[in-house]
């Protein structure tokens, strides 16, 4: 009992070493900075592509060459349909009405030719059999004036007959909504795979950096290597932990300050446990991913004797990384195929999928077995990085003792010959 309880207090002491050297430094604030740095760029980014986007929308239109007793009509029941789309993306460009001209045809396939708009979708001829020329990839704006023609047959010569008066009531769902569950589903797997990406990475750079200066060799000689290799990693866990209480109690307390279409598109991430159980079932996936890669991140920093080395033994596994982000979005939108179970089983892909399937699936069982399953892989992880860890810091030093026993060796030598 006393040897395990050195050991504990050997990792706790490597775990706070590391912790310490990394939070209580100026260069970790940049660090706890960074999504907004990262988000700042994607919402100028975002701010640039939909100006650009609403420019080119701007000078989109629509085209129906009608006679202009009916061009009235057409008009109308646009402006009321549209009613439908208000500011959503699906509306059709601006309708422009024109008056037939000697030849509609030739007159349809000129305005597709204008310099001063895009035009993608042209209507002429009788309205009881139009003809539409669209873009190949307008075929909906094409269907749209189709149906601006059948209910303009429908609809009276003196106008367009008003709405129907609605009694609208609103209602609130009491369980949660498929689409909001899909929604949470796929924004557990993204944010698992921003998080370790972000944080588990920053295991490399510390071992090969004391690898390079011998730290590490002072380490192993003044406590075990595996209790250094589960200091480093629970150490570098407790960083990962810092980050995420930091960002989860700042978003908590934000949410009063954002937009509304914002806040409301967050009220609708509702996943099927529940928010309480989904953010215990998100931690623990989330901690299972970190051991994960952690370990192999432990066992490939210590292999690793420059930054140019870290670069090229680190880029295999972030490829590695999103692939099995993208194996795990792809299996969530299909549960119940091979994909799903193939996700499920295997080992670097379970917690991204199961993650996402804690806000899709009821169920606590399926959790607690995928919880079991790679609580086993992280400890097999855990063995192969220890010994990838132990021979890549013996390594480092094999040249300074084989000189050493070479030198000692050589003096017994001499000693011999003199006496």
């Amino acid at each position: 009992m006393s040897r395990f309880r050195i050991l504990l207090r050997q990792i706790w002491t490597i775990a706070r070493r590391d912790f310490v050297a990394t939070v209580f430094t100026p260069t970790f604030l940049i660090f706890l900075l960074a999504p907004v740095v990262m988000g700042s760029f994607g919402a100028i980014g975002g701010l640039g592509a939909n100006a650009a986007s609403k420019g080119a929308d701007a000078k989109t239109r629509i085209v129906a060459i009608v006679e202009p007793a009916r061009s009235t009509d057409i008009a109308a029941l646009d402006l009321r349909l549209r009613r439908l789309y208000r500011q959503s993306d699906e509306a059709p460009p601006l309708l422009q009405t024109l008056t037939p001209a000697a030849d509609p045809a030739a007159q349809g396939r000129a305005q597709f030719d204008d310099k001063r708009v895009d035009v993608v979708a042209v209507l002429y001829g009788p309205l009881a059999a139009p003809h539409v020329l669209t873009t190949p990839m307008s075929v909906r704006s094409g269907d749209y004036l189709a149906l601006l023609a059948e209910e303009a047959l429908r609809a009276d010569r003196s106008g367009i007959a008003p709405l129907s008066t609605a009694t609208r009531t609103v209602v609130s769902r009491t369980a949660p909504s498929l689409r909001g569950a899909n929604a949470s589903g796929f924004f557990a797997v993204f944010g698992l795979f921003f998080l370790t990406l972000l944080l588990a990475g920053q295991v490399v750079s510390g071992v090969a950096e004391e690898r390079g200066n011998k730290v590490i060799e002072v380490l192993a000689a003044a406590v075990p290597l595996e209790s250094v290799f589960f200091g480093k990693l629970l150490g570098t866990f407790g960083v990962a932990v810092l980050f995420l209480v930091f960002w989860g109690t700042l978003i908590s307390q934000a949410t009063v300050l954002m937009p509304p279409s914002f806040a409301a598109g967050l009220a609708g991430l509702t996943p099927a446990l529940g928010l309480p159980v989904f953010t215990l079932l998100f931690f623990a996936y989330f901690t299972t991913a970190y051991m994960l890669l952690g370990a192999v991140f432990l066992g490939v920093g210590a292999q690793a004797a420059s930054v140019r080395e870290i670069q090229l033994l680190s880029l295999p596994i972030t490829l590695i990384q999103v692939a099995m982000f993208g194996l795990g979005a792809v299996a969530l939108s299909r549960p119940d195929s091979w994909i799903s179970t193939f996700a499920a089983i295997f080992p670097l892909s379970s917690p991204y999928y199961m993650a996402g399937r804690a806000a899709q699936s009821g169920s606590l069982g399926i959790h607690l077995l995928a919880l079991a399953w790679q609580a086993l892989w992280v400890a097999i992880f855990i063995a192969v990085g220890v010994r990838a860890f132990r021979r890549g810091v013996l390594q480092s030093g094999s040249g300074t003792f084989r000189w050493k026993r070479r030198r000692a060796s050589s003096d017994k030598l001499v000693d011999t010959d003199v006496s």
